[in-house]
């Protein structure tokens, strides 16, 4: 009798609900800040320092769509994150929406720095910052969230074969093709990949599988907390 395979794809980049399912990729967020106008031993070490004095008013900016704070929850608990998100309002933030185009902003000199990022979407702009302005901090614990889900189709013609294809997507081959090509955007979960690598020893908020429903209702509430006006609808 031949013996059953099992796969070689990491426990946790599989839906343990939809075992049909798996998350590629991790992404996670850090801060990022023109060097040149804020010299690294004043950049923030940990989140609370956003909420220090020298810190207010226009000093960092912060995205309207706030997935990097909403990706506190999962260690700080709701009610801690959203308080932590009602103080960073408070500091009078340059509200944005969308990291590429202030990354170039902050390696123009337009603004100091960015609260929350993506890693590989600093990485690629680094990598056309040829005056070396553009530098980032990771502050602890990193929000960490599960990207793309990807499944095998119920019914799918060849399911054996889409399992083997994303078994390999698993694989450090694949997973270093990521790497290179995104750049810098593999799983936290296979070993000496870059986010592996960056992540390693450091606390880590993760929306885990469970998460993923709430994540939304998560950031409806951090926007609450900022205080955007609303229209005055009559």
């Amino acid at each position: 009798m031949a013996s059953r395979r099992v796969l070689a794809i990491p426990p946790q980049m599989i839906d343990p609900k939809n075992r049909n399912v798996m998350a590629l990729f991790t992404r996670f967020q850090v801060t990022a800040y023109n060097k040149q106008m804020l010299p690294s031993t004043q950049a923030p070490k940990t989140w609370e320092d956003f909420l220090k004095p020298e810190f207010k008013g226009r000093k960092f900016a912060a995205d309207v769509r706030p997935q990097e704070i909403a990706g506190l929850v999962p260690a700080w608990g709701l009610e801690r994150t959203v308080e932590f998100a009602r103080r960073l309002a408070a500091q009078q933030p340059i509200w944005i929406r969308g990291a590429s185009r202030t990354l170039t902003a902050i390696m123009a000199g337009e603004m100091p720095m960015l609260i929350g990022p993506n890693f590989h979407t600093v990485k690629r702009a680094q990598s056309k910052d040829h005056a070396g302005r553009l530098e980032y901090v990771v502050l602890e614990p990193v929000p960490l969230r599960l990207v793309p889900h990807v499944a095998v189709q119920l019914g799918a013609q060849h399911p054996h074969a889409a399992l083997l294809w994303l078994e390999w997507m698993a694989s450090p081959e694949a997973q270093q093709l990521a790497d290179e090509h995104e750049p810098l955007a593999s799983s936290v979960y296979v070993r000496g990949g870059a986010v592996e690598k960056e992540l390693k020893g450091k606390q880590l908020s993760v929306a885990s599988w469970d998460d993923q429903s709430k994540i939304e209702d998560w950031q409806g509430k951090i926007v609450e907390a900022y205080g955007f006006p609303k229209a005055d609808i009559k």
